[in-house]
């Protein structure tokens, strides 16, 4: 059982790194991903982002710019991508779990979002959307 564990987890990192998800983006700072990256940690240094997923478009939110003691919890919204420019997918849907996510901009540019846990809520929400299109 333990080795079958072990070699799961060895897949899983390899899908990850095949699928290019151990980098934070596709590395053009002028394409759309990098650009909305300078601007998205513009608004705030603090490592702690939200993502939430809208029927027509991804907001993220981050705390402050400049976060006191208790004020890390508060959040602001610092974008809103229209589903029309960015999409977010889960490349290894239905083959590993994974705490990544794409976010996949209309120019073929993309970053990866690390979520708090494996399966997390907009991973479920993208296997729930796979389902029913399939």
């Amino acid at each position: 059982m333990a080795r079958a564990r072990a070699l799961d987890e060895e897949e899983r990192k390899k899908a990850i790194k095949a699928h290019a998800l151990d980098q934070l983006f596709d590395g053009d700072w002028t394409a759309a991903a990098g650009q909305f990256l300078l601007h998205w940690y513009g608004h705030s240094s603090h490592p702690k982002r939200l993502l939430v997923l809208t029927p027509d478009r991804i907001v993220l939110a981050a705390p402050p710019k400049r976060v006191s003691v208790r004020q890390a919890e508060r959040m602001v919204v610092v974008a809103e991508i229209p589903a029309s420019e960015a999409r977010v997918e889960d490349p290894l849907l239905g083959i590993h779990r994974s705490d990544r996510l794409r976010i996949v901009f209309s120019d073929g540019s993309w970053l990866t979002v690390i979520t708090d846990e494996e399966r997390s809520e907009i991973h479920k929400h993208l296997m729930r959307r796979l389902r029913t299109v399939s």
